[in-house]
């Protein structure tokens, strides 16, 4: 009886995840093909999704084989993921997507981010933290937007950004779109492992930070009953979401806007204090924007304009550019130190002049011309640490949680789309019965009246989410993305280094050791040390680790997958498809 108990025993502990008894100590095993921490890319013919979400991804290919677009999938896939991945984004965030049309060989984008209150001024603001601050609401020693609660909710604008995506490249009815987040968020899902560990994470920091937040009970009877977070494999409903929805596909974008959920959102923030009105709801409106390119070894890669930091990766690729990586093998100190140089390089300008185009001049033509990216690569020492890097002159010419999903259609159409709510679930605020949290962006904002993303009424705040896209002989190529803050450029160009110069497959150029470098100045006006922390994951060789040390580089090192992003990817070549996700997240490619 002794024995058989065992037998049972044993695969509940694994189900159930209780028995990482001395797991991590076993190694990968190996490959026939390929690199040996990787695995293949998948591959698909009519039709691919790439999303956070195993479930998003399969309602992905389900709206596709049922005729809709690439357009049609990725709304519903990012409707699934604000219910099954709400740690990450939720229609109480921001969008913004890049679209390829093949009818008309047009590379489209959308910039769906939303706007502080239009009757706060900064000095309401400023008064408002100070209030805080005198009732114990807020650290004293406090520097800028509180992270949570009402001063830092600028309106949302993904519901918008989907009925314009939708009006454009849309082919079935938008209740269509939305019925399987509905189905799910009334039915119930089963919580995925990664997400159950950010849940956990997100309790934590609303706890610890609970007095900045007016009013919390909503979003602790919407995920958190009974104080504990989900956990991975239970099964998880949010029919307040399913109910919202489900009224926002059969009524419309202007239901939000506009009609009743807006007026429920309104009296929400009236009832707590905060400052957004209906008017602030009712004036919202994204836009389509024309991406910004640079050429990098024979590849056309796009990114957004400001105010998202797009640029700053084709800033860093613009200064790579002059250095043949061919020299030097992957994991070699000096790949990583020219890539870390030309991030902080890169995110001095950020810091200078990135911020709403309403409201700041940019030199975005001078910021991406190949000689400022050569001016900017002299200013590189290929032994050492540049102690004291700066934002440069271009001539004029104009932690984040997150999730990125791209889809890809029979057509040929591809969309890349990024989502999110910024920092984790986002404010901590949730309206009545609605099923969703209010983003938490508006923290981005800086208190310094000269800056350029200074706070102000009816202002977009920086943004730190882009979608990419590479194009190669004036075709689509790549639709890919990296979730993560300050981590996406930077991640983005690494994705691009091991795909462009070292020949990896999407999939291997997805798995392989990152770094994150943290530091420098801030687009908030709150400034680091300038040489900052170099964060490596544990497949980088200690060889590297200590060579970059004796350059200069302050180095830790981070085995937890959390601060590097989650990368999702599809490929077109030949007319197939070859999509790639990654371990640091839950998600999956689903292909037809």
């Amino acid at each position: 009886m002794l024995h058989a108990y065992k037998v049972v025993l044993i695969p509940l502990m694994f189900f159930f995840g209780l028995a990482a008894i001395a797991a991590d100590d076993l190694g990968a095993g190996g490959r026939p093909v390929g690199l040996d921490y990787s695995r293949s890319p998948v591959y698909g013919a009519k039709g691919m999704a790439a999303t956070a979400q195993p479930l998003a991804s399969q309602v992905a290919i389900d709206v596709l084989k049922q005729g809709g677009s690439a357009v049609d999938a990725a709304i519903a896939a990012n409707a699934a993921l604000g219910l099954m991945e709400p740690t990450g984004n939720g229609i109480g965030g921001d969008l913004f997507a890049i679209v390829w049309d093949p009818t008309s060989g047009k590379l489209y984008g959308y910039n769906g981010s939303g706007r502080s209150p239009q009757g706060r001024s900064m000095e309401d603001l400023k008064q408002s933290i100070a209030e805080m601050k005198s009732a114990g609401r807020l650290p004293e020693d406090h520097d800028g937007i509180p992270a949570f609660g009402s001063l830092s909710v600028t309106v949302p604008g993904t519901v918008d950004g989907w009925f314009a995506l939708h009006e454009q490249f849309g082919k079935l009815p938008m209740s269509r779109v939305l019925a399987p987040a509905v189905s799910y968020a009334r039915e119930g899902f089963p919580v995925s492992p990664v997400i159950a560990y950010y849940f956990g994470r997100n309790l934590t920091r609303f706890n610890r930070d609970t007095g900045m937040i007016e009013e919390f009970d909503n979003a602790q009877s919407t995920w958190f009953k009974g104080g504990r977070a989900p956990a991975q494999g239970e099964l998880f409903r949010n029919p307040d979401l399913g109910n919202t929805l489900e009224l926002i596909g059969r009524e419309g974008r202007d239901v939000f806007y506009k009609g009743k959920l807006a007026q429920v959102m309104a009296k929400y923030f009236e009832r707590i204090g905060g400052d957004l009105k209906l008017a602030d709801f009712a004036a919202h409106r994204g836009e389509w924007v024309t991406p910004g390119s640079v050429s990098y070894r024979g590849y056309d890669v796009y990114e957004l304009p400001p105010n998202g930091q797009g640029f700053a990766a084709l800033q860093m690729l613009s200064i790579l550019k002059n250095v043949d990586f061919s020299q030097w093998p992957r994991s070699s100190a000096e790949v990583f130190h020219f890539m870390v140089e030309a991030k902080r390089l890169a995110f001095e300008d950020v810091a200078r002049y990135y911020a709403d185009p309403d409201f700041s001049q940019m030199p975005l033509e001078g910021l991406l011309s190949d000689d400022y990216g050569k001016q900017r690569f002299a200013l590189i020492d290929a032994g050492k640490v540049n102690p004291a890097v700066a934002a440069g002159e271009p001539k004029l010419e104009g932690e984040g949680d997150t999730t990125y999903l791209t889809v890809a259609d029979s057509s040929g159409m591809m969309v890349s789309l990024i989502q999110s709510n910024y920092r984790g679930m986002g404010s901590g605020l949730t309206p009545d019965g609605l099923g969703f949290m209010f983003q938490d962006r508006g923290e981005l904002f800086s208190l310094d009246p000269t800056h350029a993303n200074a706070y102000a009424p009816g202002k977009r705040p920086f943004h730190t989410i882009i979608p990419a896209f590479v194009m190669k002989d004036g075709k689509p190529y790549m639709s890919f993305g990296l979730m993560g803050g300050g981590m996406q450029p930077q991640g983005h160009v690494q994705v691009l280094i091991n795909h462009i110069d070292y020949g990896m497959n999407i999939q291997e150029a997805g798995d392989a050791a990152r770094f994150l470098h943290d530091g420098g100045r801030r687009p908030t006006g709150q400034h680091g040390d300038p040489i900052g922390t170099l964060y490596l994951e544990p497949g980088v060789p200690e060889a590297t680790r200590r060579r970059l040390e004796t350059m200069g580089h302050r180095v830790q090192m981070d085995d937890t997958g959390v601060r590097f992003g989650g990368y999702q990817a599809i490929l077109r070549q030949g007319g197939v498809y070859a999509g790639a996700t990654e371990m640091r997240k839950d998600g999956t490619v689903a292909a037809y």
